[in-house]
């Protein structure tokens, strides 16, 4: 049993990290938010801005984690690709603050990190495979990552993608979004050249806390099982919750036009997770089928 520190508690990998995390630590969840979303949880909750290191100095020294895990960042890659001085502030300098803070009394740090780190070229990637990001969310995430690993805090960096699950409040993640879509009888269009690992949050959050347990303090790469394109995913989503797939159109990346470049044959090799950490990680339709049932609770 651990004294943990949860960061973002309040999005959707908090929220699952919180749920399992309670049944074996003493969890402080902290997000920007004055009162959490999570209710029937047996937790002590903390509005925190991390970019504030006199703040979070004392949140850390007050509870004395033996662990700190870092889900909270700033992930709309084109909000960070136009307003790159938040993005850094969120995404690197709050880092900072909790390395400052954990160096003071030994905690260890958990830090989420993301496959756009890589440039998308030579997917599926290991962790030893050189990152070379094409856009700011990218940069600032490796920045993060470079942080870390040149501080003297033990910790684990662990990358994943294409989250996916059903939170309280959470903003909508590909998934629920395309169900809601489709519920409501309209077309999308969905690329079919953004390759990678869809990854069920839940399952995310169980590695977590098995990192925890064993105490593996290294990179891990923690996704879901089956590498599959973002059209023939939403084709399966369309199945699994018998919604009508004639809406969904596919196009390609370079139509949508956005403001961030995106990595587009990533993709994760999830051999060392599952060898070292022994974590359940399922495939695209193993994972639909576990958030329809959680999603049949919240209707």
């Amino acid at each position: 049993m651990a004294n943990i520190i949860i960061t973002g508690v309040n999005g959707l990998l908090g929220q699952k990290l919180l749920r399992q995390a309670t049944a074996h630590h003493t969890v402080l969840g902290v997000d920007i938010h004055e009162k959490t979303f999570v209710k029937k949880v047996k937790f002590e909750y903390q509005r925190l801005d991390i970019t504030e290191r006199h703040a979070t100095r004392d949140t850390v020294l007050n509870f004395y984690p033996e662990f700190i895990v870092n889900t909270a960042a700033m992930t709309d890659v084109d909000a960070c690709e136009e307003q790159r001085e938040q993005c850094w502030k969120v995404n690197v300098q709050a880092l900072e603050n909790l390395i400052y803070a954990a160096r003071k009394i030994g905690s260890k740090i958990i830090h989420l990190s993301t496959d756009y780190v890589f440039d998308g070229k030579n997917g599926p990637y290991s962790e030893n495979d050189i990152c070379s990001p094409l856009g700011y969310y990218g940069k600032s995430k490796l920045a993060s990552e470079n942080v870390l690993k040149a501080s003297d805090v033990e910790h684990a960096i662990v990358r994943t993608m294409v989250l996916y699950g059903s939170g309280i409040a959470v903003r909508p993640n590909f998934v629920t979004w395309l169900i809601a879509a489709l519920q409501q009888k309209r077309q999308v269009n969905i690329v079919t050249d953004q390759i990678g690992n869809p990854t069920l949050a839940d399952e995310l959050a169980a590695a977590i806390l098995k990192i925890i347990q064993v105490e593996k303090m290294d990179i891990f790469h923690v996704s879901g099982s089956e590498i599959v394109d973002r059209y023939h995913f939403a084709l399966k989503i369309a199945e699994v919750f018998d919604l009508d797939s004639n809406l969904i159109k596919p196009i390609q990346t370079q139509q949508l036009k956005q403001i961030a470049p995106r990595p587009l044959k990533s993709g994760f090799i999830i051999d060392k997770a599952i060898r070292e950490l022994d974590c359940e990680l399922s495939d695209a339709e193993q994972g639909l089928k576990k958030i329809k049932k959680q999603l049949k609770k919240l209707w």
